[in-house]
Order: C-alpha cells, then structure tokens, then sequence
C-alpha cells in the first residue's frame, strides 16, 4: 500500500481519523501543517470556551500534557501497520481507559504527525520537526515535492492554511512522549519477543548523486572508450553497500534507493545517472563516515569515466544525545 501526504488517500485517512476521534469524545484540532491531535481533558470535560466562543489553546506553555502517537503516510509497497498502529493503538488505549473510568490528572494528546516519511518532500519527520522548532516555517513551506507542488500550496490544497509559525510547541507543553512502533526488521518475532523498548534511534543522512557527461551510441561507441555513467553508479552503489556491511557500527545501512538513467534507450550509452543516497546507524561518527566513504567513491567512480559529478546531502540530522535504556 502507499499513503503519500495530502494525496487524496492520506486526505481520506485523515478525515477519517478525525471522525474516530470525535466518536472517542476527544477535542480535535489540527495545526497549520497538518498534525492532528485528539484531546482528552482530565474529568472527561471540554475547557470552557471565551467570550467569543473560542476554546483556549490546544498546548500551553508549562502545562506539562502527555502525547503518544505516530504517524499514517506510508512510502510506496509498505506495511499497513507502520506507523498507523501508534496513532490508532493510542486511540484504542485512551478509549479503554475512558471504558474503564479512568481520569488522566494531566491532558493526554492522540498525535498523527504529517509526513513523516520523506517520500514527497525530501524531508523526514516534517510535522515533528516543525513542532520542536527543528525545521524554519519559511523553509518548510518552499519544500517542493516529487510533483512540483511546494509544501505551502499542497497543505493549503488539503485545508491546512494557517502560518507555519504557529506550529512550534510552547516550552513545557508536554511533559513525555510514548510511541508505539512496529519493529521493522526480524527480531522480535524470530525470537517470539511480543515487546521490545527501543534504546537507540538511528538518524538518517539523506542526499544525491548524479553523474554525467558522457553517452553514445550503443552501436558507435567502443568499449573502451565509454563513458557510461550508469556504470559509474553501479560503482557507487556497490561501494554504499561495502561502506555500510565494513563501517563496524551497530547495524549501520546504507540504500540506493532511487535511480534516473538518461536518455534511457536500450541503444544509447547512459549519458547521466541520478540517484540518491541513504544512511542510518545511532553513532554519528559512524553513519557520517560511511557518509564520507561513500562519497570518496562516488568521486572516484566519475574520476576513472570521464564524467561530473554533482554531490549533495539533503538531511543528516545527528542522533538523539541521550541514547540508551530509559530510567
């Protein structure tokens, strides 16, 4: 399946949610991006509202709520439980506590992120950065999406069209945050585990590689006088692969995931080669050196055909500081 945000899909999860929050007798609200949030008051009541009907605002500075969700975009061919499980699992939890007449003695907040996956804009996490203040609200809105369409102009295609200054969370406004999260990978079920306590998170750096400058005729062009630069990429990926599987880091990845061969005929050498790149692993250190290896290579592989290349890194947000089991 595949949810790609503000695509009529993700619009349709979206609406959906809403109505499943309000059935829940959460306060719905959603911010200028999109993050939706379902409320649930202590006692089970709605603030009052002011003088001109208006409720007070959802987050607060110092007032300490607790929020646990996730997110329901979904990259192409994934697993229908990845993400949406955290937002509709924390529905189901604040629904049996309701049932069972529990009070919170603080507000608790069901969350669904926009865009977490960076399928469209480039930029993982963009709800949640936004949010944390990570992402500038200018920058944010002239991200331009795989169809050309700026993030101001597909939020204010789906109904979102408040400033993206207003999203930023006030200091203090929650005071934890819980997410439940399939385990993308094996572990867990090789092992018959039902539940494991993630200690580290692995933060991605993201970017490209394009190569060019050479091409012919496939008929025309000796073998050793090409310059194949889909070839040079082949090189690159392969070198991607080796950087991650020798990094000696704790299950460091690295994935060429997207490839644009040019002119793309079955007769014409490849003239230019586009692809991104991705890396993850908990250690900075780690992940930013296969980072640099992989871009040695990249050098080298344009170097030894004669062609350009055009180097860029798109995120490399570090990882968390305080890794580890929590207290």
């Amino acid at each position: 399946m595949q949810r790609i945000v503000f695509s009529a899909t993700d619009v349709s999860a979206r609406a959906f949610l809403i109505v499943s929050f309000r059935r829940a007798g959460l306060d719905v609200r959603a911010d200028a991006v999109g993050n939706l949030f379902g409320r649930w008051h202590p006692g089970g009541g709605r603030p009052a509202v002011d003088a001109d009907g208006e409720l007070p605002p959802l987050r607060t500075a110092g007032e300490g709520a607790v929020a646990t969700g996730s997110h329901t975009d979904a990259i192409p061919g994934s697993g229908i439980y990845d993400g949406t499980l955290g937002v509709l699992g924390a529905l189901a939890a604040v629904t049996a506590l309701r049932d069972a007449g529990f009070t919170p003695a603080k507000p608790i907040d069901v969350v669904a992120f926009t865009s977490e996956e960076p399928t469209r804009f480039g930029v993982s996490c963009l709800g949640s950065r936004l949010l944390s203040g990570a992402l500038s609200p200018a920058a944010a809105d002239r991200l331009v999406g795989t169809d050309g369409v700026t993030l101001a102009t597909a939020r204010a295609d789906a109904g979102y069209t408040g400033a993206l200054e207003d999203v930023a969370l006030p200091t203090g406004a929650y005071s934890a945050f819980l997410e439940l999260h399939i385990e993308q990978g094996p572990h867990l079920e090789a092992t018959d585990t039902p539940v494991g306590v993630v200690t580290a998170i692995a933060a991605p750096a993201s970017g490209w590689a394009n190569f060019s400058g050479g091409g012919g005729h496939a008929g025309g062009a000796a073998m050793a006088t090409r310059s194949d630069a889909s070839l040079a990429a082949a090189t690159f990926a392969l070198a991607a692969e080796a950087a991650a599987t020798g990094s000696g880091g704790d299950g460091t990845v690295a994935t060429v995931g997207l490839w644009d061969v040019s002119p793309g005929a079955v007769n014409a050498v490849p003239a230019a080669a586009g692809l991104s790149w991705d890396v993850r692993d908990p250690d900075g250190g780690v992940r930013d050196a296969v980072v640099a290896a992989m871009h040695d290579a990249a050098t080298a592989a344009a170097a030894s055909r004669g062609l350009s290349l055009d180097w860029g890194r798109r995120v490399a947000p570090p990882p968390p500081s305080h890794q580890g089991v929590p207290p």
